[in-house]
């Protein structure tokens, strides 16, 4: 008897230890606005893909798309509260949390994507992504939505004059609508959840988003003309909580940080492919894309620098400015 239950002893702990021995998977869960289809989710795809083989498959990312954990101020504020764990979006919604990333959703702040990415990977960028720390979140690197465009239901605009009058639906950014009230358009905040339905519907005239979100959006069926104006550059931070953060090793996170580095690469490369494609795809769904001179437009939306330079701070605007000269 005693034998038997030494055996039984012996048979648990060693059920016990293998148990113990087994790391817990820490199951993480992403989401974003936009469709399955555009280089939000395909990056956030690979980023899972390389999170599950390098932690061994202790570390399991589920990315939702399509404003399915919430739209992105609230997916902000759902990462502040610890219920969701990691989300990419736009510096615009961010307005409302911290000032740093302000000098981003000026007009024409960067001439070219190369030079954007240079900023934002570097001291400059990566001082910004710090600056989020003390609401809770962790920044780990930029993906990027491209520029941005304006496509409307109404004539072709070529120039600031054209948009005189155009109701266009912009991000909940106050800087985005001064742009746009600057050369005497009638900015309108909204979801981008409703957008679709408010172009459809005819309650806004206008628009403005990059190619990629253009196209996956299907913008073609309610709208007639595509303007390359060019006028914001939209880094998209990648955000993971404090409190999901503190769920992962030392190792998990070192793992997470080279993986975010690298899906950041492999989303550029989809923005830049998807930007030379759909422009041809929106010709042959009916749009008409006119090329404008960004020049006259810089020139319209200039007076936006001097209003808010005080806010932003002049030295950072300086900073980007004398990095991009650098060039």
């Amino acid at each position: 008897m005693r034998k038997t239950i030494l055996s039984l002893a012996l048979a648990i702990g060693l059920i016990l230890a293998g148990v113990s021995g087994q790391a817990a998977t820490i199951e993480l869960k992403a989401g974003h606005t936009l469709a399955p289809d555009h280089p939000y989710h395909l990056g956030l795809l690979y980023l899972a893909d390389l999170l599950k083989e390098r932690s061994n498959g202790e570390i399991n990312l589920q990315a939702f798309h399509s404003s399915q954990l919430g739209s992105e101020r609230e997916l902000i504020e759902a990462l502040q509260m610890g219920t969701t764990d990691m989300t990419i979006i736009s510096t615009a919604p961010l307005a409302g949390f911290t000032k740093r990333f302000l000098v981003y959703d000026l007009p024409f702040i960067f001439p070219d994507a190369a030079a954007a990415r240079r900023i934002l990977d570097g001291p400059i960028g990566q001082g910004t992504l710090e600056s989020v720390e003390g609401i809770d979140l962790i920044g780990l690197t930029f993906f990027e939505n491209g520029f941005r465009h304006v496509t409307n239901s109404k004539l072709p605009i070529r120039t600031p004059d054209d948009a005189k009058g155009i109701k266009i639906r912009t991000m909940e950014n106050k800087i985005h609508m001064a742009s746009f009230e600057a050369i005497g358009a009638t900015p309108t905040p909204m979801a981008f959840g409703e957008l679709y339905t408010a172009l459809q519907q005819k309650t806004i005239d206008a628009q403005e988003n990059p190619i990629p979100i253009i196209y996956t959006s299907k913008f073609y069926e309610v709208q007639k003309y595509c303007s390359l104006t060019g006028h914001f550059y939209s880094p998209t931070p990648m955000f993971i909580s404090k409190t999901a953060w503190n769920r992962l090793s030392e190792e998990q996170k070192d793992i997470l940080v080279k993986a975010a580095a690298e899906a950041r690469d492999y989303q550029r490369q989809m923005i830049d492919e998807q930007n030379a494609k759909f422009v041809d795809e929106l010709k042959a769904n009916g749009m008409e894309v006119i090329e404008v001179d960004k020049s006259v437009w810089l020139t319209a939306m200039e007076p936006v620098y001097k209003k808010y330079e005080s806010e932003i701070g002049p030295e950072v605007i300086k900073a980007i400015r004398d990095e991009i000269s650098k060039e």
